[in-house]
């Protein structure tokens, strides 16, 4: 067994050296470790090997050495022999060179010029070939470079929109452009500056920044493909050909180019990608009709342009329809007016583009309306309707910084004092002024007068105050929680309103500096708008008022059969007028007038509902007693006390004068002077009608039909019946005399 192994690990070893001396060096390291991977003791016996296979290749080699070096020693002394030899022969053979140079200049400089020839023979047979061969090929090559440029035109009006941004009127832009290149400017300009808040005009860009590089058409786009098609066609003959065909590729890619996206109107960015590729794709036009000199005319960029501005107009009017939120439409405004001008300093007419703007304005206008609906309505939301209270001076002053306020009475007043209007004015009022800011944002760049534009910020708060304001005013006033407290104020708060209307013209004046004397001025409708709203609140405080005394009388549970008056009022009636004179000093705070309409209103109202009260169907009987209570307090105590000043002598007895002489024509019983001075213009009962006096009456006679027996008449005689009788069928015939003559 160990012989078979020993056996083994000698052809092994004997295999490994063969493949040792047969293989690269670089492939030893494996197989030296197969080696160290076999048995414990194998490594030592390999290098025993190993040394002896050198020593064998040592005896080899030297005996080859030996077996050579004669021969080469031979060689030695007979090369030492020739050196000498070939010395003379190296001599010998410069000097035939330099004979035969001499001798073949001449030839050499003819073969050389025959070669030239040669050579330009063979490349102009192989550029007409290639010219050949290239025409159907350099097409769809021109495609492909046509459509890197509307890549690149990107990277170009990103470039020139920087620039804009940067430069604002884009004087710093235009002269770098005409310095570097005289090409075209990017900015059409007209030595108009927008307006800020203060009126006062921006000026151009500071010096350092003319130096900025600015990059020009050439700079960022790739022409050559278009040159060398076109020089190709033309050298060929057929340059109308590929004129023909750049103009239709181009036509299909302007209606790609022209495509929005669906989202556009959602971000700004996609309005910003959309003007990108468009003026890209026009300055790359402009470029080629300046440089190719007939690839394109003006004709065919003027109808490019015209077919492009259509498709603008009619994509912009229908995205900008969808915004909501003033400052996107703000944003679309300025790419508007950038687009606008960067195209129109490149030659293309864009006046339909500032036309648009105003429609574009006009739906700022809406969003900006919109936004400020929900602002006045969270003001009167929050509003307490009390006058503002003011503890010190500084609390004064910040009132009246923000609304125009100016009172010599209340002045003198000492601290703490109240104003008259409640905190929803100076708030309503700086908001206003808010809105004209944001109004005048849209105007500025549009390259337009002051007067423009103090007549567009008139336009634009007129509709703030007729049409937002005035409808905010007029659904508060309807509102079912607001009292009459509150409608009073809502009155005081309008005349104040009112009465700042000439500050907001001012406003607008300092703005813009137009003066409010200009002919064709606009002047602002905040006058009628404060006064309607008042108005309005003016006969929501009537109606109101005539509510609440409905209210009180539908409450009333009178004894309608009472023999006789006790010399008081009922309790529901002295409720009524306590609550009538309460409201009344409420209404001291109102201008007299309207104060004194109102009392008039409710004592009419309340006169003509106590007299439907007595003429009421369904009131079957009624004595003497509730006439006498009627009048003995009630209607006295109102007229008497003159709940609101400014009424002239008995003026205010005039409401209740129909009821007053039907009551004391019952409480005297005086039918005689009734019926004889019917008619008569003196005649003491002259608003009686004799219908109502009959109604009533009807209500106090047939006591036994009715189940009634009044006091008075048990007293009576059966004369007195007869009596009531007799009057009876006089007013039967004063009325039927009544209805032949109508």
């Amino acid at each position: 067994m160990a012989d078979s192994e020993s056996l083994e690990t000698i052809t092994e070893h004997e295999r490994i050296l063969q493949e040792i001396e047969s293989t690269d060096t670089a492939c030893v390291g494996p197989t030296l470790r197969s080696v160290y991977d076999d048995q414990p003791n194998a490594h030592k016996r390999f290098m025993e090997k190993l040394d002896a296979r050198i020593r064998n290749h040592d005896r080899e080699i030297e005996k080859m050495c030996n077996f050579h070096h004669q021969g080469f020693v031979d060689a030695i002394t007979e090369l030492l022999k020739v050196r000498a030899d070939a010395e003379k022969l190296m001599g010998q053979v410069s000097d035939t060179n330099r004979r035969l140079q001499d001798a073949g200049r001449e030839v050499t400089a003819q073969t050389e010029e025959v070669i030239r020839c040669r050579i330009q023979q063979r490349n102009m047979a192989t550029t007409v070939e290639k010219l050949q061969l290239c025409i159907p090929g350099e097409t769809p090559h021109l495609c492909k470079n046509l459509t890197a440029v509307d890549v690149i035109v990107d990277l170009l009006f990103i470039t020139l929109f920087s620039q804009a941004q940067q430069h604002r009127t884009f004087n710093s832009a235009v002269q770098k452009q005409v310095t570097l290149s005289c090409a075209k400017p990017l900015y059409g300009l007209n030595g108009r500056t927008p307006l800020h808040h203060n009126g006062l005009s921006t000026e151009a860009a500071d010096d350092e920044e003319m130096d900025e590089e600015v990059l020009t058409v050439q700079d960022l786009v790739d022409f050559s493909p278009v040159y060398r098609c076109l020089h190709i066609y033309t050298v060929l003959g057929d340059r109308e050909t590929f004129e023909n065909y750049y103009r239709k590729q181009r036509k299909k890619q302007a209606r790609l180019v022209l495509q929005p996206q669906s989202n556009m109107h959602e971000t700004v960015e996609g309005y910003r990608k959309y003007f990108n590729q468009i003026v890209g794709f026009f300055v790359v036009e402009d470029h080629i009709l300046h440089a190719t000199q007939g690839l394109v005319t003006r004709a065919f960029t003027d109808e490019l342009w015209n077919m492009a501005l259509s498709k603008i107009i009619a994509v912009l009017r229908t995205h900008s329809s969808y915004c909501n939120d003033p400052d996107l439409v703000l944003e679309l405004k300025n790419l508007i007016v950038i687009f606008a001008d960067t195209l129109q300093g490149y030659g293309f007419p864009v006046n339909r583009l500032f036309d648009l703007l105003f429609e574009v304005r006009d739906q700022y206008n809406e969003t900006l309306l919109k936004k400020w609906a929900l602002v006045f309505r969270d003001i009167f939301e929050q509003d307490n309707y009390s006058p503002i209270p003011v503890e010190n001076e500084e609390e004064y002053k910040a009132v009246i910084s923000r609304f125009p306020f100016h009172d010599a009475e209340i002045e003198k007043q000492q601290f703490p004092k109240k104003l008259p209007m409640s905190q929803s004015v100076p708030q309503i009022y700086s908001q206003v002024k808010e809105f004209i800011y944001a109004s005048l944002k849209f105007s500025e760049s549009l390259h337009r007068s002051s007067t423009e534009i103090d007549d567009m910020l008139r336009k634009s708060t007129n509709l703030l105050l007729t049409r937002t304001l005035s409808s905010c005013l007029q659904n508060l006033i309807k509102k079912p929680h607001i009292g009459l407290t509150e409608l009073v104020q809502i009155i005081i708060n309008t005349t104040h309103l009112e009465h700042a209307c000439k500050y907001l013209e001012d406003f607008i004046t300092n703005i813009t500096n137009v003066s409010p004397e200009t002919v064709h001025t606009t002047r602002l409708y905040g006058l009628s708008t404060f006064k309607d709203a008042r108005h309005a609140a003016e006969g929501e405080i009537y109606t109101k008022l005539n509510q609440k005394i409905d209210e009180f009388i539908q409450l009333a549970d009178y004894e309608w059969g009472m023999a006789e008056s006790d010399g008081r009022a009922s309790g529901y009636l002295m409720d009524l007028i306590n609550f009538l004179r309460s409201t009344f000093q409420v209404f001291t705070h109102l201008p007299g007038k309207v104060a004194q309409t109102a009392c008039m209103s409710a004592c009419k109202h309340l006169a003509t509902s106590l007299m439907q009260m007595l003429l009421d169907t369904e009131l079957k009987q009624i004595s003497m007693g509730l006439s006498g209570t009627l009048d003995s307090y009630g209607l006295s105590s109102i007229h008497h006390s003159e709940p609101v000043p400014g009424f002239q002598g008995d003026t205010l007895q005039l409401a209740f004068i129909d009821l007053r002489q039907l009551l004391d024509l019952f409480m005297v019983w005086d039918w005689s002077t009734y019926l004889a001075d019917y008619g008569q213009p003196t005649s003491k009962y002259l608003r009686v009608n004799p219908s109502t006096a009959l109604a009533l009456l009807e209500k106090m006679k047939d006591t036994s039909k009715k189940n009634i027996i009044f006091s008075q008449f048990r007293k009576n005689d059966r004369d007195k019946q007869k009596l009531i009788e007799t009057v009876v069928k006089q007013l039967r015939s004063l009325v039927n005399g009544m209805s032949q003559h109508s």
